[in-house]
């Protein structure tokens, strides 16, 4: 008879319990969800295959998607402020022939490298002084770099440039431990997430960040730095945007001025999936990260069934569009509970 009469308030504490977090926590839920699909996707295919989830397939993940991953973390930091890079993936293509024509034509690497991140980071800068200073929205503000970018990638080369350098050779060497490898390329992109994850959480400049995003009338209020973090987010991003054209060279071996277009898509995709809130004031990189190995999935599980890869931008579309609506919702909540 006891057990019968506990068995509802326990029911209920349980359902009490879950509702508290859920209402606590909301925040990371799409995380959390990124995380599942996550595996479903590697458990399915591992069942459709037989092999898919090999150490060589997963240190292909990362492999393949380093340029990817390092965009993401930038992107993180701007959307976090209610922002958007739609200049990433040109930025990505202007440093990446920028640095092979140097390289070709007999600069020294540790001058050409430097001015691959220098040329992200001034495009950056170019963007959010718009934003900040002139008012532009980042919509009509990035999409002005991205015709810059694009534009100037296209002033140093119309065609590819074939890259023949020891160092770039370097960066894609694979170290090889029991199947798995790990390139420079991919240490270089996990080293991006862990310093964007720690500038973000463990830094004034990242709570400020997350103020900015949150109200930004209410971060001026509290005397923050609304201006400059305004402004250093979008350099970041540009900074992202060189190193990615660094790792895309190295990866191809090769600089070409039509690289990254459509990138800046599945950029902010991966960035939605992984959780952060396109309204602003909420994400985390290690999301970002969720989301870029999501999208990478997709994109290995069509090419093992042979299909068009435009079967992956409509999975992903239709995944964006689940993650708006669980993003609506949190952000409905949110208001209510306020």
């Amino acid at each position: 008879m006891t057990a019968v009469e506990t068995t509802p308030a326990r029911t209920g504490g349980a359902k009490a319990a879950l509702v508290t977090f859920s209402t606590r926590h909301a925040s990371v839920l799409p995380t959390f969800a990124a995380i599942a699909i996550l595996i479903v996707l590697l458990v399915g295919a591992q069942f459709q295959f037989g092999n898919f989830v090999s150490p060589g397939n997963m240190s292909a993940l990362l492999y393949d998607n380093a340029h990817l991953l390092i965009l993401a973390v930038g992107m993180t930091f701007v959307i976090v402020t209610a922002g958007i890079d739609l200049s990433v993936g040109s930025v990505m293509a202007f440093t990446g022939i920028l640095g092979a024509s140097l390289l070709t034509n007999g600069v020294p690497v540790w001058i050409a490298i430097p001015a691959m991140l220098v040329g992200g980071a001034l495009i950056g800068l170019l963007i959010g002084v718009l934003v900040q200073q002139f008012d532009v929205q980042p919509f009509i503000a990035s999409l002005a770099g991205l015709f810059l970018a694009r534009g100037l990638a296209f002033v140093v080369s119309l065609s590819s440039i074939r890259i023949e350098d020891p160092v770039m050779d370097w960066l894609r060497t694979r170290f090889s431990v029991g199947g798995w490898y790990i390139t420079p390329t991919g240490i270089i992109a996990l080293l991006t997430v862990v310093v964007g994850a720690v500038i973000m959480h463990r830094t004034r400049f990242g709570r400020t960040v997350y103020a900015v995003g949150g109200s930004e009338q209410s971060a001026r209020l509290m005397g923050l730095k609304v201006a400059r973090t305004k402004v250093m987010v979008y350099v970041i991003s540009g900074l992202c945007g060189g190193l990615a054209g660094l790792v895309l060279t190295a990866y191809s071996s090769a600089g070409y001025p039509r690289n990254g277009i459509g990138t800046e898509l599945d950029v902010i995709a991966a960035v939605v999936i992984g959780g952060t809130l396109l309204a602003g004031g909420r994400g985390y990189v290690l999301g970002s990260l969720v989301g870029v190995l999501v999208f990478g999935t997709i994109n290995t599980i069509i090419s093992f069934m042979g299909a068009d890869q435009s079967w992956t931008h409509i999975i992903v579309g239709a995944l964006l569009l689940l993650f708006i609506v669980v993003q609506r919702a949190i952000v409905a909540r949110s208001e209510r509970g306020s």
